[in-house]
């Protein structure tokens, strides 16, 4: 058998590799042409952007939160600070277990069950912060205690932070208010108002009064710094910096020397007073009895203090003078005597007998007087004087409701006076249309009567009262009341004044107002429900006391109250201007509780009037047993 020997076909061969050659060939090149192609899309296309993108990975934006503007009062006394102090911050998702990691660091510095709670609080409320305060006001041995041990604490570290502080901690709580740590609903409110980027860094806004009404004055403008960093993210150096604006100053209307007395004068007593310069509106004592510490809200309250002050039964949390409305009682009574004159319905002349009671005709009730014998033969200017509830009875039956509601809701009452501060309330100027809204029911004879002494249905707060008789001493001037009298601009240097806002002249008659002027001033006179109040004073001044029912006594009872519940008792009213004859300060004077205006609130008023002109310190007044009704 013969085998035959296979020769290799070499030129076979060679196509093949010749083929592979070109295929490995134009592999490569397309290879090559693709990432040329990407090169270019990353360096020409696309360059700028991966440009910024480098850059930020080594230069980061920090930025730097304004000084909040400072407060101060009319004269340059300091109402509202700033101070640094050190805080220990924890960034939540940067630590694996936090409670444990709470509880090893409470080995190092001090942690109590009230910082967790506010921790904690902090956390459900600002879910979209970073850092959250653990600690703050760090004494220099706790930062150091922290600082020798960080290795052991990551996610957390020390910061330096600002601070507001109160120096003068409640006597001022409910017109300064105060800040607090911005949260979610904050965050979400900056930024439907295109302001968030002016609160990158910031953590704290105002929340009530004035750090809430001018929080754009105050904020300030955010400042940027861009920095430098290493890999690891360290600080190397300042590239550029835009300097923060700290915020605009305020210098309030409020003299906190006379806002000092107008506490001391009320003693242990719960109430409220506003004193108001007629001649502008400018607010110059603002006092709602008992306050709080604002101070405890700045960095969130905790638990224990916030369930203190929310169920005190003395309620500090409410602001009395600007939220609490209270029947004005007698002190509506010269609005009343006013709309008498001014309508037609009376004379100065014109007098009624006085048996102690009043009655609609056809009915056997009786609206009584507080003095059960009556005053006998009444005449509008001894009405005033002595209070006498007969009259106003037989005033408001012959006024009628519509013309006591059109006439008297010109001096403000049932409306919010305009205030620079947020949370006031409107009170209630009682109508036919408002008790048909309110109870579906129509408006009866009686009522109208009860309205004639301030009582039934009237609701006012001592700021309304107060803004109604600045009114009556202004015959007839209405001006808006404002605690800002100026604003120090720090961005430009520049101090702009806040001019008084005249809302309003009433059209009334001269006469008309001097005869009820003169009435009031003979209140403070002997023979006058407030003759003890303005004894021997060293100048003149006007006023009206009133009685506020807290509750109703049956037919045929007395009030002695000694018998009733301290909380049940009537509340005192006062208001005043002074000088009469020509008003520098009015005020209104309410004391919870207090019992009759004429031995309670008139007191007070007369001490605040001592030291606004003459430098007298008041005395607290001592609660005194009124057995019955006056006014």
């Amino acid at each position: 058998m013969n085998y035959g020997v296979e020769l290799r076909n070499h030129l076979r061969e060679l196509r093949h590799f010749h083929i592979r050659l070109t295929i490995s060939a134009g592999f490569v090149v397309l290879l090559f042409c693709l990432l040329l192609t990407r090169f270019f899309y990353l360096q020409a296309l696309r360059g700028e952007h991966y440009t910024t993108l480098a850059e930020a990975n080594r230069i980061a934006i920090m930025p730097l939160v304004p000084n909040r503007g400072l407060i101060y009062d009319r004269n340059g006394a300091i109402l509202a600070q700033n101070h640094t102090t050190y805080a220990l911050e924890i960034v939540p998702n940067k630590v694996a277990s936090l409670e444990s990691a709470i509880d090893e660091l409470a080995t190092v510095i001090e942690i109590t069950p009230e910082d967790r709670q506010r921790f904690n609080k902090l956390r459900r409320e600002s879910t979209r912060f970073k850092s959250l305060p653990i600690r703050t006001r760090l004494s220099d041995t706790e930062v150091a205690s922290f600082a020798a041990n960080r290795y052991r604490f990551p996610g957390m570290e020390i910061k330096a932070r600002l601070l507001r502080h109160y120096p003068h901690a409640e006597l001022l709580s409910h017109v300064i208010g105060y800040i607090g740590r911005i949260n979610d609903k904050d965050l979400e409110q900056l930024e439907n108002n295109n302001e968030l980027e002016n609160y990158r860094g910031s953590l704290h806004i105002g929340r009530i009064g004035i750090e809430q009404s001018y929080e754009k004055e105050l904020h300030g403008i955010t400042g940027f710094e861009q920095v430098e960093t290493d890999v690891a993210g360290r600080y190397v150096r300042t590239l550029s910096r835009t300097p923060p604006v700290a915020g605009n100053d305020l210098v309030l209307s409020l003299d906190i020397k006379l806002q000092q007395a107008a506490e001391r004068a009320f003693g242990d007593y719960r109430g409220a007073l506003v004193a108001m310069d007629p001649t502008n509106g400018e607010i110059l004592a603002f006092v709602s009895k008992p306050g709080f510490d604002p101070n405890l809200f700045v960095d969130g309250i905790d638990h224990l203090n916030w369930r203190l002050l929310n169920e005190s039964i003395d309620r500090p949390l409410n602001n009395r003078a600007l939220r609490g409305i209270y029947p004005p009682g007698s002190t509506f009574k010269p609005f009343m005597a006013l709309a008498g004159l001014e309508l037609g319905k009376r004379t100065s002349e014109y007098s009624i007998n006085d048996p102690g009671y009043f009655s609609l005709p056809g009915s056997q009730h009786r609206f009584r007087d507080w003095k059960p014998s009556g005053h006998g033969r009444v005449n509008l200017h001894k009405s005033l004087v002595i209070s006498c509830d007969t009259y106003y009875y037989t005033l408001a039956n012959d006024l009628g409701i519509n013309n006591i509601f059109s006439f008297i809701s010109q001096f403000g009452f049932g409306r919010k006076t305009e205030v620079d501060i947020p949370g006031e309330v409107a009170g209630l100027l009682p109508s036919p249309e408002w008790k048909m809204k309110r109870f579906k029911q129509n408006w009866f004879p009686g009522d109208t009567i009860s309205v004639g002494i301030g009582q039934g249905y009237n609701l006012a707060t001592p700021l309304q009262l107060t803004f109604a008789t600045m009114i009556l001493a202004n015959k007839g001037t209405a001006y808006r009341p404002h605690f800002v009298k100026q604003i120090q601009d720090n961005k430009i240097g520049q101090l702009f004044e806040n001019k008084a806002n005249q809302m309003h002249t009433l059209d009334l008659k001269k006469e008309n107002l001097k005869h009820v002027n003169n009435a009031l001033a003979d209140v403070t006179r002997p023979g006058g429900t407030a003759a003890r109040a303005g004894a021997n004073a060293a100048y003149t001044f006007a006023g009206k006391t009133g009685t506020s029912q807290v509750i109703n006594i049956k037919q045929g009872e007395r009030y002695i109250a000694s018998k009733i519940q301290e909380r049940h008792r009537d509340h005192a009213l006062f208001t005043a201007y002074a000088p009469a004859e020509n008003p520098k300060i009015v005020m209104t004077v309410l004391v919870e509780n207090g019992g009759s205006g004429g031995s309670t609130a008139a007191p007070i008023a007369r001490q605040i009037l001592d030291y606004f002109f003459l430098g007298k310190t008041p005395e607290p007044i001592l609660a005194e047993k009124a057995n019955n009704r006056s006014h």
